[in-house]
């Protein structure tokens, strides 16, 4: 059948929505609120303080910028689902949708690997870390964190859209490309191949390099004081709490989507195929909040002069 004739896909992942429509949607609206609220908080506080213009906090900036993408491409459409009698989205939307959170989990890798690198250099190369990790170099590091993913899942996105359909339920709550290339009459296995292989150029790269870059740190550290380590310890846990969890939600997803194993139950499933868009969105703005002093002082500065103008934003 001709793709053009296609018009919607049912998404059957949801769960007893007869009976927990209205908690569930609660749920989901205080979660998407949280998410816009903290990131935001967070990604103010760093733009409106000049002291906090540097390379590490840009990251952290463009880091919970790529989260708000992410939350988003999700939540609205996940809140409209859980109100609606039926679960359905239009085969272009649902196409977008696959995109846009499959760019959001490229980005969220490729930054973090940035990170890393300034972290490596910071720590490893402190004299030549102003000449190495230049404000130019970290504005060329975030445009390629999103510009590369969004050409390789872009190639994806078009290849799949050539496929004809033939069938129109999706065991799912949010679109995905593989999930989409099972409902096709023809054989997918170019397309299977080409996703694996963007998701292991998105993965293992990112991973192999956080690595390198971490046992490079320790072994300075170990080398150095006790307050050296302290210091380095406090900007690198940070990062490497929220990497190590971004990547076993991401792989969790990826390897459970293409194995479908019956043995885990099917909310457990769903539940787990949204943790990515879920905790890193969520609990990454908490983390720098607390973790980074820097960050912590000035958001202490705004609370309290707001609370001596009673401003209100």
């Amino acid at each position: 059948m001709d793709v053009t004739n296609i018009t919607y896909f049912t998404l059957e992942g949801h769960v007893d929505l007869q009976n927990y429509r209205y908690v569930y949607f609660l749920i989901t609206l205080t979660v998407y609120i949280s998410i816009i609220v903290f990131n935001t908080v967070v990604i103010f506080v760093i733009f409106m303080n000049k002291h906090l213009h540097e390379p590490m906090f840009m990251f952290i900036a463009a880091l919970l910028c790529n989260a708000l993408f992410g939350a988003t491409s999700l939540y609205p459409k996940l809140l409209t689902d859980l109100l609606s009698e039926k679960q359905i989205t239009s085969y272009h939307g649902c196409l977008f949708q696959a995109l846009f959170v499959y760019w959001y989990a490229s980005s969220e890798f490729a930054l973090l690997s940035a990170m890393a690198y300034d972290r490596y250099v910071s720590i490893c190369k402190p004299l030549q870390y102003a000449t190495i990790v230049k404000m130019s170099t970290v504005k060329k590091l975030i445009f390629l964190s999103w510009f590369l993913p969004c050409c390789e899942l872009g190639v994806a996105l078009i290849a799949v859209y050539q496929l004809p359909l033939c069938k129109f339920k999706l065991n799912r709550i949010y679109c995905d490309n593989y999930s989409i290339l099972k409902l096709s009459c023809k054989e997918t296995s170019a397309n299977s191949s080409y996703g694996l292989f963007v998701f292991s150029i998105a993965v293992f790269p990112p991973v192999t390099f956080v690595f390198y870059s971490y046992i490079r740190i320790l072994s300075v550290c170990l080398k150095n004081s006790k307050d050296f380590r302290r210091k380095a310890l406090q900007t690198c846990l940070p990062h490497l709490l929220i990497f190590s969890n971004f990547s076993v939600n991401i792989c969790f997803e990826i390897i459970n989507n293409r194995l479908e194993s019956k043995q885990i139950p099917h909310i457990v499933a769903m539940t787990m195929s949204v943790e990515y868009l879920l905790i890193p969105p969520l609990f990454n703005p908490i983390i720098y909040g607390l973790k980074l002093q820097e960050i912590l002082k000035s958001i202490k500065r705004l609370i309290s002069w707001k609370k001596r103008t009673g401003v209100s934003f």
